[in-house]
Order: structure tokens, then C-alpha cells, then sequence
């Protein structure tokens, strides 16, 4: 796969954000609701990229800075949004090579720990977080005290 950054609201970063959104509908019966500014994920202060198969977007995710003076996160953190990886082309890795990409450019950008929000009813990625070495922290943002909610972080240094 090919990874490339792109901005938040680049043509192919909205059709791949759709189908997040679709597919959170399916699982949850809404899509996800938390706040997202394309300017949040411009350097230096966030990245989002794109993986392309054959020239064809068929995986993202991107992240955003965070630190101290906003409730619940540490300076350096580096929040994950909107890590998704097609259907049709599920199961070769990509989202294993997506993550480390997305860590890889958080670090670079000094930033110190990796930290997401997922759902109970998204096991595929709790077990991909959970492989990768991440483990349970407080929770944070909008679906703070949601049952359903999970929260991960891992240290990027």
C-alpha cells in the first residue's frame, strides 16, 4: 500500500470518511458525533493519510495534537481519528502498516503518546490496538462515561 498525506477534506479523505461513517451506522445505529476541524490535522499539529492500492484510496486515519490545557489529555498527546481500512481489501495488514504510519509522523512531530477512542462493538480494532501495544487509559471527549466506549494509548518515545 501506498501512503500519502492528504488534507482532512480532500476528496478521497471524504469518501473514505463516509464510509466510516456508514459503517459506525451499521454497528451503532449513528455515526460518530465527536468534533473535527480539518485544520486539526494539518502539520504540525496533526497529519492525515491516505493508503492506496493500484492508485485506488482504500484505507486512512490521521491524527491530532492534544495536550495538558485541554481536559483529560497530557502534553504530547496525539489523539487517532478515523482509522479505516475497506472492506473488500481487509485482512493483508494494511491497517497494521496504516497505524505504524500514523505513529511514525505523531513521533516525528514530537509528539509523546498515541491515545483513541473505539467501540465495544468494534472488536477488529480493539484486538489490532490491543496487538499493537496499546493499553487501557481514562477515557476522554465527547463519549466520556459511554458504556460502550473504549479508550487505548501508547507511548510513542
Amino acid at each position: 500500500m501506498d501512503l500519502a498525506a492528504r488534507a482532512y477534506d480532500s476528496p478521497d479523505a471524504r469518501k473514505l470518511i463516509a464510509a466510516i461513517q456508514q459503517d459506525l451506522v451499521a454497528r451503532y445505529g449513528e455515526p460518530d458525533a465527536s468534533p473535527t476541524d480539518p485544520a486539526e490535522f494539518e502539520p504540525p499539529r496533526g497529519t492525515f493519510l491516505i493508503g492506496y492500492l493500484d492508485g485506488v484510496p482504500v484505507a486512512c486515519a490521521g491524527w491530532r495534537a492534544h495536550d495538558s490545557d485541554e481536559p483529560h489529555f497530557r502534553d504530547g498527546d496525539a489523539e487517532l481519528k478515523r482509522m479505516y481500512v475497506a472492506v473488500e481489501v481487509r485482512g493483508r495488514g494494511l491497517a497494521r502498516q496504516l497505524l505504524a504510519a500514523v505513529e511514525q509522523s505523531a513521533a516525528a512531530a514530537g509528539r509523546r503518546r498515541m491515545v483513541l477512542e473505539t467501540g465495544a462493538m468494534q472488536p477488529e480494532a480493539i484486538a489490532l490496538y490491543v496487538s499493537a501495544g496499546y493499553l487501557a487509559i481514562p477515557g476522554f471527549g465527547i463519549y466520556l462515561g459511554m458504556p460502550e466506549s473504549r479508550y487505548f494509548g501508547r507511548d510513542l518515545r
